[in-house]
């Protein structure tokens, strides 16, 4: 079972492989989710392609999105073969989209289905099972309705729910509004633990430092960060330290920025455009000084056609030498 004390969000159009590569430099042990994957996709589409990662962004998960059980299943033996470490459902997106192929959030109205989806999983793959949920959807967002989910779903052998504690409002709110408009509910997350002492049980929502991802570890078993994570992706420069025992890092951003280089050169050799990469970096230099100057040369350079690697190494130059001291 993957260690699930700090992890970073599946995240739809942002935890792409090229991010979790950038992750993976500045955190050894943080456990990183792909974007959701639909089960269709990679039953009709380019499976090789939409399950393609590097070995170096070890430890990965890889998030599913369906309501066939199974569809999912014949995805999760997929996942299994392409050798991530965890297969996770996805029963908490609010977007239109995926409501319309029945799966993410509108779901938790269904626990007995997500049950069924589990269990057909958990007899296909040896990897472990988990599910990311909300505290509710809609009007179906008591405390009892979240009990009886849980407990639905870890009959047919889940141990591990990823709780955002967040409501979803399928109907009226964009899936941006989803992730602020909510208001935040951690004791009903922590209740859930309280119950279910044997289950693991990990929060996510609204987590923005790791003094407070630290405190949360008092009631819950982990924590997950998501746009935090790709807004500030320095914030992960403490964690191995932290929450793995690991030796604390001397690199600086730039240090970090650095170590990432040789795989974007690669990536521009096999003919991946400059900026599927950069555009993860934005945030590096957040609220340093050269910052500003360094997010706009990325901007403005990073799409030309034929971009290369020099585009990088001349963004970097516009960072001070104060934004090269850990801090």
């Amino acid at each position: 079972m993957p260690d699930h004390k700090f992890c970073v969000a599946p995240m739809m159009d942002w935890t792409d492989r090229h991010d979790r590569m950038f992750l993976r430099q500045i955190s050894k042990h943080a456990l990183l989710y792909t974007e959701m994957v639909t089960s269709a996709a990679l039953m009709h589409g380019d499976s090789d392609y939409l399950l393609h990662y590097n070995q170096a962004e070890h430890p990965v998960a890889l998030q599913l999105g369906g309501s066939d059980p199974q569809e999912l299943a014949a995805a999760a033996r997929l996942g299994e073969q392409a050798g991530y470490e965890e297969i996770n459902l996805n029963v908490g997106c609010p977007s239109d989209r995926v409501q319309s192929g029945a799966f993410g959030a509108c779901l938790m109205a269904r626990p007995q289905l997500v049950a069924d989806c589990v269990r057909a999983m958990i007899e296909a793959v040896d990897l472990p099972v988990t599910v990311k949920c909300r505290i509710g959807i809609d009007d179906q967002d008591s405390e009892a309705d979240l009990i009886n989910f849980v407990e639905t779903v870890s009959a047919s052998g889940c141990s591990v729910f990823i709780i955002h504690a967040r409501k979803a409002i399928l109907q009226g709110l964009s899936p941006k509004e989803n992730r602020e408009i909510p208001p935040l509910n951690y004791p009903r997350v922590y209740r859930i633990k309280e119950l279910f002492p044997k289950l693991e049980i990990i929060i996510n929502g609204g987590i923005n430092s790791l003094g407070m991802a630290a405190d949360m570890l008092d009631h819950v078993d982990g924590v997950m960060l998501g746009r935090e994570a790709y807004q500030n992706p320095f914030i992960l420069h403490d964690v191995d330290q932290r929450f793995y025992g690991a030796a604390a890092s001397q690199c600086s951003r730039a240090d970090y920025l650095r170590a990432y280089l040789p795989y974007v050169e690669a990536e521009l050799a096999r003919g991946t455009p400059l900026n599927h990469m950069t555009r993860h970096l934005l945030g590096l230099f957040k609220g340093q000084a050269g910052g500003k100057q360094f997010r706009r040369h990325l901007s403005e350079n990073s799409t030309r056609a034929g971009a290369g690697l020099d585009v990088l190494t001349d963004a970097l130059a516009y960072v001070t030498k104060e934004s090269e001291r850990v801090s």
